[in-house]
């Protein structure tokens, strides 16, 4: 191996190996207040990039309904817009937050807009969708979710077409839920 190709695979391998728990992955939510997943360990996930002006945009009255289902059982819908598919979410976060409540009454937590692909991807979005990630290759459009278990752990990939009451989610996320 040659020296140079040698030291890539040996940062790789380091970043890989220290790479930081999802549930310390630093987020900003919908309101610009900077944090970290850490306020949802133990709560099974259900990730979403979120558009506010695609044909799949109707699915936040769906995750609002899980979000209402579940959330007592400890599951967490979080949603992270996204510009990326067709310029399908234009607006600024305080209009974003606005038009989820107002139009599908959303409660779950929203998160700032973020990347989900390319050279400026989210480091969540590295660890759902990233090379190390069970589930890799990139976000193929609005509204694709991930589920993750209480410990972090990636369980599932959806693709955005799954709507949130899709027996194969309800079924993933009730076997979730069950594992302790």
């Amino acid at each position: 191996m040659r020296p140079l190709a040698f030291l890539v695979t040996l940062v790789v391998s380091l970043m890989t190996a220290h790479a930081a728990p999802l549930h310390e992955i630093a987020v900003t939510d919908i309101d610009g207040k900077a944090g970290t997943l850490a306020a949802f360990q133990g709560r099974v996930l259900l990730v979403v990039n979120v558009a506010s002006e695609c044909g799949f945009t109707p699915q936040y009255q769906g995750l609002e309904a899980l979000h209402v289902k579940y959330q007592a059982k400890a599951l967490s819908v979080l949603g992270f817009p996204c510009n990326q598919f067709g310029a399908q979410e234009p607006g600024t976060n305080a209009e974003i937050k606005k038009f989820c409540s107002t139009t599908y009454r959303a409660t779950f937590p929203l998160f700032a807009k973020i990347d989900v692909n390319g050279a400026n991807r989210h480091p969540l979005y590295t660890a759902l969708a990233g090379k190390a990630s069970p589930f890799p290759g990139n976000v193929k459009w609005n509204f694709e979710k991930f589920l993750v278990a209480r410990d972090g752990t990636i369980l599932a990939r959806f693709p955005a077409d799954t709507e949130p009451d899709a027996p194969e989610l309800a079924t993933a996320i009730e076997v979730a839920l069950a594992a302790k």
